[in-house]
């Protein structure tokens, strides 16, 4: 039996394809608009307001140590069609990419820094999600471009926050998505769309592997794979340690422990589910991107989310 769908507030809607939603200590939550090209902060009374404008396809964030908002932009997308049945959604590489990117933005005054586009002279194509270690760095997945008869083979990078270094973590992945970090810090999860896997990859260092032999395509350990049609997106992790990925298509949160064992889905009204986030008192509100119809919405949840660096205090 279905489950039903649980009782949401909305917080806001006409919203650009929203992603990367921050709970922000004041009560407010920044996300992204992809469509637009905007950092977008949704307060507590539902006002709208846009506190920078990176252009391009601002596609997650995340508060780093300096306290500016991390953006990866992907560079633009190409999208459905006004009217589409199937709703505002990425088709494909937009006619004016302009280059993946990762920027830093000063909330207090809205500049944009880029900080990173390249990796040991290979571009970044299309930069998805990230997340921050305790350390001053940051992984964060690049899930590339889709064109009309090809695409980019994906990768997960690590970097330090002040722009100094950059290294190659995982290659090959396909169409790396999510990424999280376990509440140890010692492994690192990271969701792929188009397969709707989950991996898991212990770290033996900031932005180092243990690597696990053939048949892994990349060191990684599979959690899970969902059967029948489904895309993974963003993923928040909570503070049991489960990986809450946010599932496209059959739209709903796919909740999955941390040994993979158990899998259990909390739907949503809609197909296009992009990715969660904790806030609130004991973070215990989950904060819902519902793209496709530019809204979000906001839940209780089972139990707290894990703090996050820099974000977050912890005990």
């Amino acid at each position: 039996m279905m489950a039903a769908i649980p009782p949401l507030t909305e917080l806001a809607r006409g919203l650009r394809f929203p992603e990367g939603p921050i709970a922000m200590p004041d009560g407010s939550v920044l996300l992204v608009e992809i469509a637009r090209g905007t950092l977008t902060r949704v307060a507590r009374d539902g006002t709208v307001t846009y506190p920078a404008q990176p252009g391009g396809g601002p596609n997650g964030a995340a508060i780093g140590p300096d306290g500016r908002c991390y953006i990866c932009n992907n560079g633009g997308f190409r999208w459905t069609p006004e009217g589409d049945s199937s709703g505002l959604r990425p088709i494909g590489q937009a006619e004016d990419y302009s280059g993946g990117r990762i920027e830093a933005v000063d909330l207090a005054t809205g500049a944009v820094e880029v900080l990173y586009r390249e990796c040991d002279d290979r571009r970044l194509n299309g930069p998805n999600d990230l997340v921050f270690d305790g350390l001053g760095g940051f992984y964060f997945t690049d899930l590339g471009k889709v064109r009309a008869r090809d695409q980019d083979r994906g990768a997960v990078y690590y970097a330090r926050a002040d722009g100094s270094a950059i290294r190659e973590v995982v290659f090959p992945i396909f169409t790396p998505n999510g990424v999280g970090l376990s509440p140890d810090g010692a492994t690192l999860y990271v969701a792929e769309t188009e397969t709707a896997r989950l991996w898991a990859f212990d770290l033996v260092g900031p932005g180092e592997i243990r690597r696990h032999p053939f048949p892994s395509p990349h060191g990684g350990r599979l959690l899970v794979g969902l059967p029948g049609y489904h895309r993974f997106d963003s993923l928040a992790v909570d503070a049991a340690g489960n990986i809450c990925v946010a599932t496209l298509v059959e739209g709903g949160i796919t909740v999955v422990s941390p040994d993979g064992t158990s899998v259990h889905r909390v739907p949503m009204p809609e197909r296009w589910v992009t990715n969660i986030c904790f806030g609130g008192p004991e973070l215990r509100t989950a904060y819902v991107t519902l793209s496709s119809t530019g809204r979000l919405v906001s839940l209780p949840w089972d139990g707290p989310g894990l703090p996050l660096h820099h974000l977050n205090p912890r005990a």
